[in-house]
């Protein structure tokens, strides 16, 4: 019964924790938060509308473009990895 009780608990602080556009199971729910020149992320429930978007192949820095960063499902979160 204790094990059950400290389960539901950490799940509740996880669930407090990350923002709602953000929660997530696996890596594979995480997308960019905008279509060009991201700099965050969303869960795909979130995910912008890129219908008719035209983007720059421009590599700008702090976003993921180009490969700086990777996108990651981190402690029920979405989040960017940084790349160095």
């Amino acid at each position: 019964m204790r094990k059950i009780i400290l389960i539901v608990l950490i799940l509740f602080l996880v669930s407090c924790s990350v923002p709602e556009n953000k929660v997530c199971s696996t890596d594979r729910d995480c997308v960019p938060d905008a279509c060009c020149h991201a700099a965050g992320t969303v869960n795909e429930a979130n995910d912008p509308d890129c219908s008719g978007m035209l983007c720059t192949m421009e590599c700008v820095p702090g976003t993921l473009d180009c490969g700086q960063g990777e996108i990651k499902c981190l402690d029920g979160g979405c989040q960017i990895i940084w790349k160095e």
